[in-house]
């Protein structure tokens, strides 16, 4: 689900400026399925799948605030989903079932990255800077998305809430 406008660039802004190198590639979001490569054929499957979700799922309100890392387990620090998480948990399961339907290998968690891989004093960094973020918005849907052949991810398909 993408974090609009103003609240998107600055976090994008944010993990620029903490040298993180997919920061540019990367639009502001809160993940609902990791990235998952999908053979051609099974896309039209998936389309239909995504708007079935969609359309089981109301719009809801998403408040951003404060910091959080997944440190030790993996070097990330994010923005915490503090409002709206449950409903994100529920829409997660939705998305991850039938054509989509995998393991993860971490429990789901709601965030949005503001820095991933960096040295440990960027981190540090970077947590401070995020434990006083705040953005609040309706989340009207969310969005399939591509990797294209640049190496950056787009949004390529929008699914709306009813």
């Amino acid at each position: 689900m993408s974090v609009p406008e103003p609240y998107g660039a600055l976090i994008q802004d944010a993990r620029a400026g903490h040298g993180d190198p997919q920061a540019r590639s990367i639009p502001t979001h809160v993940t609902l399925l990791p990235p998952t490569e999908l053979p051609a054929e099974v896309l039209p499957k998936v389309e239909e799948h995504l708007a079935a979700v969609a359309a089981a799922h109301r719009p809801f309100r998403m408040l951003l605030r404060g910091g959080g890392t997944f440190r030790p387990v993996s070097p990330v620090v994010f923005v915490r989903v503090e409002e709206g998480a449950q409903e994100c948990r529920l829409l997660e399961a939705d998305v991850r079932s039938g054509p989509l339907a995998r393991e993860l290998a971490f429990p789901y968690h709601p965030h949005v990255t503001v820095a991933h891989g960096l040295p440990d004093d960027v981190l540090d960094q970077a947590y401070e800077q995020a434990r006083g973020f705040r953005a609040s918005f309706l989340v009207p849907g969310f969005s399939l998305s591509r990797f294209d052949a640049d190496e950056v991810w787009r949004p390529w398909r929008d699914y709306r809430f009813l």
